[in-house]
């Protein structure tokens, strides 16, 4: 999972989404550049949507958690305190002007700095994302598309739908997470058929919905695992498999309609146009208008990237 998403298996390291803000910088001052919504709590936690070495102000801001329903999911802290927003303003100068003084004592700690502007986020927050989260204000088309208020697809269409106001609110990386439940050691044909059911409507209706509204080319959505399962049986379900496995992309910059790479017979080993994880974050970075060996950050006396040494753009699936 920490690979996934940072690069590295095994020294934490920024995330995906704090290399993209980091390089690209915010859209909208009164939202994070980087939101991710029920992030999960496992295998790395929080250290998946970290900034690592780079300042912390670019750190992913989490909605909800995986243990949290999406139709109650916030961002903590965010609700306004009984405090009139002119008394919170005068608190929070105070507390600023104290922060400043202690930054300027302690220049290279960045935590300082990102705590300064989390306040001053949060503060601006308070007005700025009630109105993008909350999901009342869609039409009943756009939330039966979303497969909202159906059972089984009300909790992952929301997380798709919030996902889509985020980005059309400036907001420059969305992550969302399903669940941990496709990792099926057993009743692998029952569990798969349930997690498809969740997510396949709402996966279909977030690509549509941003065509219709002509966002579709400007937007990269990426849907990716860490692993695959084996080929072969472990009871009813299926082992680990990082040998060989599938991730999809579409919209900004993507050939559609292309597969690319393939197993061998066995459908264990990724045999033909192999890609590493590596090759896959460089080609994110690429269709979002970065050269991943030239966005680098010096820690510890040398030059760091997303990519570490390695790393292919993979030309072949490029519109």
């Amino acid at each position: 999972v920490l690979q996934l998403h940072t690069g590295s298996a095994v020294f934490p390291r920024p995330s995906v989404g704090s290399w993209v803000v980091y390089g690209l910088g915010s859209v909208n001052q009164d939202l994070p550049g980087y939101v991710t919504i029920s992030p999960p709590l496992y295998h790395g936690s929080n250290q998946n949507y970290a900034s690592g070495f780079l300042p912390a102000a670019y750190q992913g801001t989490a909605v909800g958690d995986t243990n949290i329903p999406m139709s109650s999911a916030q961002i903590n802290n965010l609700e306004r305190a009984a405090a009139t927003r002119e008394l919170q303003r005068f608190q929070l100068d105070l507390i600023q002007k104290g922060n400043r003084r202690h930054a300027a004592a302690f220049a290279t700690d960045s935590r300082l700095d990102a705590r300064i502007e989390a306040f001053e986020l949060a503060f601006r927050m308070q007005t700025a994302a009630p109105p993008v989260m909350d999901l009342d204000g869609e039409t009943k088309q756009t939330l039966d598309l979303y497969g909202i208020g159906q059972g089984p697809t009300d909790n992952f269409g929301r997380q798709c739908l919030m996902a889509r106001r985020l980005s059309e609110s400036g907001v420059r990386f969305v992550q969302c997470t399903h669940s941990y439940k496709w990792d099926q050691h057993g009743d692998l044909q029952g569990g798969h058929t349930r997690n498809a059911r969740e997510v396949d409507q709402p996966i279909g209706a977030l690509l549509k919905d941003l065509k219709m509204r002509g966002m579709l080319d400007d937007t990269l959505v990426v849907w990716g695992t860490e692993f695959g399962r084996t080929p072969v049986s472990q009871g009813d379900g299926r082992d680990h498999n990082p040998y060989g496995f599938t991730l999809w992309m579409a919209g900004g910059g993507i050939k559609g309609g292309t597969a690319y790479g393939a197993t061998d017979e066995f459908g264990y080993f990724a045999r033909e146009n192999r890609v590493s994880m590596y090759d896959f974050h460089a080609t994110i970075l690429h269709l979002l208008g970065m050269d991943h060996e030239r966005l680098t950050y010096r820690y510890n006396g040398r030059d760091f990237r997303l990519t570490d040494v390695h790393g292919r753009v993979v030309e072949e699936i490029l519109a």
